[in-house]
């Protein structure tokens, strides 16, 4: 096939120079997404900023055609396509030509950040935006620290090791809930600022245990986790750990992976336990019913914590927030399904049904809730700050001043994140009115 060549119409640009697509730079190949519950088993491929694509069979072929074929880039453009489409149509078991090729790059890859345009501009910059995701992500580890230290706690997933930490967590959690008196032990720790610190302190350590045993499981299971940072969930501050990798594993290794930081949390209350049954500080029990708590939270399956991607990753589908839309047309408006629906299993489509008509009320639910403490919030704040200020003015000591400036922040950052939330809401609300009143986007053509 030859390059085409159309003449320039006065006062118009001449056509851009037709080019040989090419992956992005630091893109990879990924391979097949294991256990998917999907009818036709996709394909992934790793951007350079870490987000994983998922692509259907043909346009991976495509994909994989075009980085065997890179060195082509030089030659002659249309016989580099049609060397790159014989490649595709002799795996795919499909004829395609020149033409489709250049297509499929640029309808279908480029726009997704995977190759470039066929006219050698670069793809946009891929920005996910999921529902409910984490925002503004600041690294702090990097990959290299990230590795060193899940190398450290690796043994911890031998299987006689996993056994006995698992029996040591159950006996010293029926030891302390028969044995220790918790009401007795809040009471103490709440009267005295020096020991609110250090159950913070160790909430927050036990937070980052927990990201560690995410990376370390990624690192027993063969793959490399990624950095190590920090960002703002809904209303809190939340470590993080980049796991994408983790997705190159069967469903197994992804659900050791998932569990892995409530396990770490399990050693972390071993500890504290141990510490608690030599000194009897009476703190580390109400640390303990911290850190229970943390668990529970992330086993929740409502919001993107443990258990929203133990789910995830039991019926092998990477987002099942984004079939929310879909299943709510179905089921309330009883519209035809879509292709996203059509394209999973059989049981994953009960099961991802079933998630969404019992977790999205839970989810409204949990938000109402958050946005009705409001008033509340803000009067608290109030008298704490001028408590505060009092304190500060008569005398109070450096630890009390620090302790009341930690629970005023505590305070204000759920008000950041309900105005967050509103403003997420109020922009969706807008934008789905914008399309409403415009009505469909004409849809371009296919090239001849």
């Amino acid at each position: 096939m030859g390059a085409p060549s159309t003449p320039a119409v006065d006062g118009a640009e001449p056509p851009a120079a037709l080019t040989l697509p090419a992956l992005v730079d630091g893109a990879e190949l990924v391979g097949e997404f294991k256990n998917s519950g999907y009818r036709e088993p996709p394909q992934l491929v790793r951007l350079p900023n870490g987000q994983l694509v998922r692509l259907p069979p043909l346009l991976f072929l495509v994909v994989k055609a075009l980085r065997e074929h890179r060195h082509l880039a030089d030659a002659d453009v249309g016989q580099a396509l049609d060397r790159v489409a014989d490649a595709v149509s002799e795996e795919a078991g499909a004829r395609l030509t020149g033409e489709q090729i250049v297509y499929l790059a640029d309808r279908k890859l480029a726009p997704l950040g995977v190759t470039t345009y066929s006219d050698g501009t670069p793809p946009p910059a891929a920005k996910p935006d999921p529902f409910l995701a984490l925002r503004w992500r600041v690294a702090v580890f990097p990959e290299s620290f990230t590795w060193f230290v899940a190398g450290l706690f690796s043994w911890l997933f031998r299987p006689v090791v996993l056994a006995l930490m698992i029996v040591a967590f159950v006996v010293g959690e029926g030891w302390l809930l028969t044995t220790g008196s918790v009401a007795d032990a809040l009471s103490a720790t709440i009267l005295n600022p020096v020991s609110i610190l250090l159950i913070m302190g160790l909430g927050v350590a036990s937070v980052a245990f927990h990201e560690v045993g995410h990376a370390t499981a990624c690192r027993y299971g063969g793959v490399r986790p990624g950095v190590m940072g920090c960002g703002i969930y809904l209303v809190w501050p939340a470590f993080y750990t980049d796991i994408n990798e983790s997705y190159r594993l069967g469903r197994g290794g992804r659900l050791r992976t998932d569990l892995a930081g409530v396990y770490f949390n399990a050693i972390f209350i071993v500890g504290l336990a141990l510490a608690y049954q030599q000194t009897g500080f009476e703190p580390l029990l109400v640390a303990v019913l911290y850190v229970n708590l943390q668990m529970v939270q992330q086993l929740l399956p409502t919001l993107r914590f443990d258990g929203y991607y133990i789910m995830s990753d039991l019926i092998g589908i990477p987002d099942l927030f984004r079939y929310i839309g879909p299943i709510l047309r179905r089921t309330l408006l009883r519209r035809p399904a879509d292709a996203r629906l059509d394209d999973l299993k059989r049981w994953p489509q009960i099961f991802v049904t079933l998630w969404v008509l019992t977790v999205l009320p839970l989810l409204i639910f949990q938000l109402g809730l958050i946005i009705s403490q409001v008033p509340t919030l803000v009067a608290k704040d109030w008298m704490m700050m001028r408590g505060l200020a009092y304190e500060a003015t008569h005398g109070a000591g450096a630890l009390e001043l620090i302790t009341s400036g930690l629970q005023i922040v505590l305070l204000v950052l759920p008000l950041a994140g309900v105005a967050l939330i509103l403003y997420g809401m109020g922009r969706w609300v807008v934008g789905w009115a914008v399309r409403y009143v415009q009505g469909p986007a004409t849809k371009p053509m296919p090239d001849a």
